[in-house]
């Protein structure tokens, strides 16, 4: 394990900022409105030549400052005890503030090195600033600017050289990538705690409690994955803070970089059509997909409830009519477990990469069992086809004229693909590209010349 360096303060410290800093990124939200981040947010870095984990927390605040100040402080206590090393980032634009004190106490306990470094010191004439902060019976202080990088580079080679040493390791497996999607307050960060089994991100009945993608790394049956926790996605004319909307395209963005999305839907409150809008980003994407069913002990059931309820979400979301379906309580723990049979299931096929050879005798036996349409009066050739990616499977056929294919023909060969190979759990893609007869005739002139003409063309 890579050692790990917790960054705590007060609200707007720099906190966030100093995070993207040191990581190199702009993975955690940044805004000059205090409370921005909420839950723990990881990273990682490498600084020379040494690698180390960061986290960044929330503003260490009273606990009635709003409904979310107890829940970031458990955070930071979390973080706190997580840690090899503690950044406690000060505000040099405003000075001394009590919560430096008290959070001074806790850390004082800790076993760990402990880095105390005010921020907002731009420039050397600045750095009178930390003066006051002696006060707190701080022996070191560290002036830095994490919006500017001024000390930042000074104060990172103190750090790297307290942290214990890590064991070189290499991964032989890359983590699965799984994002946990959904509108607003269907229960995602409340999976996420009962996969892990610890209060890893923060769980409110308030809508948009979660606003950062919040990346989580474990373990289940000798397999990884990383868990992102993302914020609820509503309609683009409900979103008015500016806040909801970059946690909205962060969410998207996970969708972009996961392998699996988790499509987690109220099963209490029914489909929406914002479920069915959330889904088809996730289609769009080309990741692989699984509908969740959350809060399934809240409905009231007969035999028929789940096969009405997949029957429905299969009639509003056609375009994902192979993804599985799992109805469960993330509340009680409910077929939370088999949720990881399904991903290893739809990551397999996601992963599948199918032979040329193969992959045309599947063409040629669709071909020959439909025949395509005539366009223009002629007929469509297929002459091969190959996948050219997978993450998801990607076909490529080589036609004569893939302007005069109908979308329902290939939507044929799709599943042609599908029956034969036993991709019934992935999305598959197919593209048409135009090959030349003419030219086609040419090259293999060119390759099959006869033995005798070879023999006249050397004496000539």
């Amino acid at each position: 394990m890579k050692p790990v360096v917790a960054i705590v303060g007060r609200p707007n410290a720099g906190k966030s900022t100093l995070f993207n800093r040191i990581t190199r990124t702009k993975d955690a939200l940044v805004d000059n409105f205090p409370g921005i981040t909420r839950d723990r947010h990881y990273g990682s870095c490498t600084w020379n030549d040494i690698e180390f984990s960061v986290i960044d927390t929330g503003g260490f605040s009273s606990g009635d400052d709003d409904d979310f100040s107890s829940l970031s402080r458990e955070q930071v206590h979390l973080a706190i005890s997580d840690a090899d090393a503690l950044i406690l980032l000060l505000d040099g634009k405003y000075g001394v503030s009590p919560f430096d004190s008290e959070l001074i106490g806790i850390i004082r306990e800790m076993t760990c090195p402990v880095f105390y470094a005010v921020n907002k010191i731009d420039g050397y004439e600045k750095e009178d600033n930390i003066n006051e902060f002696y006060s707190l019976g701080i022996d070191t202080i560290y002036p830095v600017s994490a919006e500017h990088g001024y000390g930042v580079p000074d104060f990172l080679d103190s750090l790297v050289s307290a942290l214990p040493a890590s064991p070189s390791t290499t991964e032989d497996d890359e983590a699965i990538k799984i994002a946990i999607i959904g509108r607003p307050n269907v229960g995602k960060s409340s999976l996420i705690n009962r996969i892990l089994g610890e209060n890893r991100v923060i769980v409110s009945d308030i809508p948009g409690t979660t606003r950062d993608s919040i990346d989580t790394t474990c373990e289940i049956n000798g397999r990884k994955y990383l868990l992102i926790d993302t914020a609820g996605i509503r309609r683009k004319k409900q979103v008015f803070d500016k806040i909801e909307k970059i946690s909205i395209i962060k969410a998207l963005k996970s969708i972009e970089r996961c392998d699996i999305a988790l499509i987690l839907i109220d099963a209490h409150e029914g489909i929406t059509d914002q479920d069915v809008k959330i889904a088809g980003y996730a289609f769009e994407r080309g990741c692989g997909c699984i509908f969740l069913l959350n809060k399934w002990d809240l409905v009231e059931k007969d035999h028929n409830t789940l096969k009405r309820y997949i029957e429905k979400l299969r009639m509003e979301a056609k375009f994902l009519s192979f993804t599985p379906v799992l109805a469960l309580s993330a509340l009680t723990g409910q077929r939370v477990p088999k949720i990881f049979d399904l991903i290893n299931t739809v990551y397999e096929q996601f992963t599948t990469r199918i032979s040329t050879g193969p992959l045309n005798k599947i063409f040629e036996r669709a071909t020959a069992k439909t025949e395509p349409s005539l366009h223009n009066g002629r007929r469509i050739k297929f002459f091969y086809a190959t996948q050219i990616s997978e993450k998801p499977p990607t076909f490529i056929s080589f036609v004569n004229t893939p302007d005069g294919i109908h979308f329902s023909y290939q939507r044929y060969l799709i599943n042609q693909i599908r029956l034969a190979t036993g991709l019934n759990q992935t999305p598959v893609r197919l593209f048409f590209r135009k090959r030349h007869e003419a030219s086609n005739r040419v090259s293999q002139k060119k390759q099959f010349i006869p033995k005798s003409r070879k023999k006249r063309n050397r004496s000539r």
